[in-house]
């Protein structure tokens, strides 16, 4: 199977326009041959079982089954595969972790298979993918484009998120404890000078108009978010001539700067104080705390310090390194922003390149096997090294959709869910790259505490220049939308205020109070009718904890989940206490105090924790009932938690109970129109609402019991009210 170019180990990324049935044969050899060659410098079997030292992930038993698996989803999604190879694997391995917080170390409590099964499933995946290659029709000689909408996007698709992983997964590896790695026979030896760092010049760059975006006839495959157009109007700045090395690097080590909270966010100084970091994370000391002496970490070996080669730092740190040089130098530094890093490709003559493909002269597609001199590579026509490849270089931006990007029906929650906020975007590549990676479309992301091969370049502006940054953090359709003091009182009066409080006026709808519970209540009372063990049961979209607490009255466990930290929070406090005190608005300025009160006994039952509903943690798995309620509209991807109710490890066991509640307020600011279950006119014609939406959705797997509405009231302050009536939808899983 194995197909290794002869200059570096990643073939390029194929024309959809003109590949040949042997080109992409050979591609997805290449693709599935870097990650055995990867996973072959596991030194023993513990290594696949090891979890991270940071807990935010799972082993890489997980990452080594994951890309066969999606292979087989996406096919099966796009009709080009009819059955599963193996449903439990491909409900396992189907999500990975979107680590949240950086102090979310309740993972890996899983029991999973053993390398040889995972082996075997590879295999058998292996050649179910090569006979879809070798027998679709569209893969003859002068065939059409290939295009988002053909079906065979998703074997494309399957490629490059297998090289996607390589990067995540080498990262992984990374962390592991040397002991349990070797470099691989195959690997790219690694140069090694250990010279003196360069001295980082700053390069000058006049005002320009910046226009970016992937066409969407572009004949190479891409992501969801690289489609759509932008445009920005950028005022002069100046650039780094060089990623941040080292050497650089130390100078703030050496200075104290992992000591000096001035220099850090409040989020990157909680950050650092929990991990206690001291230094960036695959530095490695060479001496006693203190003496600043330090080797070197790579995927597979421990080197002497390569001063010149870019510095692997999460956003946290590198944020505080410019503010850090700011004090020092009395000049304004931040990082680029994803305009700039565009304006700087502008400036070269790769810019003419309508090819647009990434010259050989870069460290990238794996052509050395680690970073390089931040010396060392420079486009022609540019004044600046390492555009493309080396390390990804953290930007000021906050991930986002470009004007135009549309939702993948194939992945619809590739990006979606991290248009949130809470993301920095990566750009250029780093040593690892391949693929789609590889090429200038690629855009990329990831929370800010999070290590990748990544460093940073910083530029030098006026502090009113921001450099066309694009941040949606304080966007209302955010999570920071729910974690406002505003929020939070409002949440605590819907879940735990009296009906004095939620509802004082004798002719106002007293039946719409205490919604939480009234769900809660619902999910027993079907229950009880359907005579159904109540062992367990999950919350998902827990907000306050109001449901979650009821349902402990009559469940033997209960498990709550919000993305919410601050709403987890009050919960947990609740839950260790039994009462809390939250403040209710009277009138404008004007606010009263009330305490919430809980079940004791009922808080011994529930476990709380923050996760993504897009996204639930794989160890949750067949309970006895999960509600569901006023969530599924708010939700960037709707059917990837429906998708995970059911399946071999769905979170409703077979007979089970799911109980949705909704009252279908689908806005854009929250998902896009392409996700939406309802509330749209379909093609034909015809309204599409919510509720055709969910049993289109769910038939297949589950007995629809009950449709009825369930009203609530919220209350913004004495005089007004949110009087709001959601459906409710009791399902039944079929065994």
């Amino acid at each position: 199977m194995s197909v290794l170019n002869k200059l570096n180990l990643s073939l390029p990324i194929p024309n959809l326009a003109t590949c040949t049935r042997v080109e992409v044969r050979d591609y997805f050899n290449n693709s599935w041959t870097l990650t055995e060659l990867l996973f072959s410098g596991l030194a023993s079997e513990e290594a696949f079982y090891k979890p991270p030292y940071h807990e935010l992930r799972h082993p890489l038993i997980f990452y080594y089954a994951h890309p066969a698996v999606l292979y087989i989803n996406k096919l099966r999604i796009a009709s080009l595969l009819e059955v599963p190879l193996n449903p439990y694997f491909e409900s396992l391995f189907e999500t990975g972790v979107d680590e949240m917080s950086w102090d979310d170390m309740s993972k890996n409590t899983m029991e999973w298979p053993t390398v040889a099964e995972v082996r075997a499933y590879r295999k058998q995946a292996y050649e179910t993918i090569l006979s879809v290659i070798d027998t679709h029709p569209d893969l003859v000689s002068d065939h059409k484009p290939i295009g988002q909408e053909h079906p065979l996007w998703a074997l494309f698709m399957g490629f490059e998120h297998e090289r996607i992983h390589l990067e995540t997964s080498s990262v992984l590896i990374r962390e592991l404890p040397i002991h349990l790695v070797s470099p691989p026979a195959q690997w790219p030896k690694l140069v090694l000078d250990g010279g003196a760092y360069p001295k980082n010049d700053f390069v000058s760059v006049p005002a320009t108009n910046v226009h970016y975006g992937k066409p969407k006839d572009w004949p190479t495959y891409g992501w969801d978010n690289e489609y759509g157009q932008r445009s920005v109007l950028l005022s002069d700045f100046e650039a780094a001539k060089f990623l941040t090395s080292n050497g650089e690097f130390l100078e703030f080590v050496v200075a104290g700067g992992y000591s000096q909270p001035d220099y850090w966010s409040e989020t990157g100084w909680r950050w650092r104080s929990f991990r206690n970091t001291k230094h960036p994370a695959f530095w490695v000391d060479d001496g006693p705390d203190g003496l600043h002496k330090f080797k070197l970490r790579t995927c597979f070996e421990i080197v002497p310090m390569q001063l010149d080669w870019p510095v692997l730092v999460n956003y946290h740190e590198a944020k505080a390194f410019a503010k850090w040089k700011t004090s020092k130098d009395q000049k304004h530094y931040r990082l680029l922003t994803e305009a700039e890093h565009q304006a700087l490709r502008q400036a070269s003559d790769f810019a003419n390149d309508q090819n647009l493909m990434v010259p050989t002269c870069c460290n990238i597609n794996l052509q050395q096997g680690s970073e390089s001199p931040v010396n060392q590579c420079s486009l022609p026509g540019s004044s600046v090294c390492d555009l493309f490849g080396n390390a990804w270089q953290w930007c000021e931006d906050h991930f986002n959709p470009l004007e135009g990007a549309k939702v993948h029906p194939y992945y619809n929650d590739f990006s979606t869910p991290c248009y949130d906020g809470q993301h920095q975007i990566i750009l250029g590549g780093s040593f690892i790259s391949s693929g789609d990676e590889a090429t200038p479309w690629a855009r990329f992301h990831f929370r800010p505490h999070f290590f990748q091969h990544a460093g940073f370049r910083l530029v030098r502006t006026a502090e009113n220049n921001h450099g066309g940054v694009v941040r949606i953090g304080d966007s209302p359709a955010t999570l920071k939308q729910y974690d406002t003091n505003d929020a939070l009182n409002e949440y605590m009066t819907l879940h735990f205020g009296s009906q004095e409080l939620q509802m004082p006026f004798a002719d106002g709808p007293a039946n719409a109070c205490f919604f939480p519970q009234r769900c809660a209540d619902l999910v027993n009372a079907w229950s009880d009718r359907l005579s159904l063990p109540k062992r367990k049961a999950m919350d998902v979209g827990c907000a306050v904890g109001g449901a979650s607490f009821r349902l402990a009255e009559y469940f033997d466990s209960v498990v709550g989940v919000d993305l919410s930290e601050q709403f987890i929070r009050a919960a947990n406090e609740l839950k260790q206490n039994g009462q809390a005190s939250f403040r209710y608005r009277i009138e404008a300025d004007i606010f009263g105090t009330q305490q919430a009160r809980v079940n004791l006994p009922a808080t011994k039952k529930v476990e709380f924790r923050q996760a993504d509903a897009c996204s639930i943690p794989p160890e949750y798995v067949d309970f006895d009932a999960v509600l569901l309620a006023n969530l599924l509209c708010r939700l960037p991807s709707p059917q990837a938690c429906l998708n995970r109710m059911s399946g071999a490890r769905g979170l409703v066991r077979p007979g089970g109970l799911l109980v949705i509640v909704s009252p279908y307020t689908w806005m854009e600011k929250f998902a896009p129109r392409d996700v939406w279950l309802g509330g749209f006119v379909d093609h034909d014609g015809k309204d599409h609402f919510s509720e055709d939406g969910l049993k289109q959705l769910l038939a297949d797997q589950f007995s629809l019991l009950e449709i009825k509405d369930m009203p609530l009231v919220i209350a913004e302050h004495r005089r007004k009210y949110q009087y709001i009536v959601s459906q409710a939808m009791v399902w039944r899983r079929k065994s």
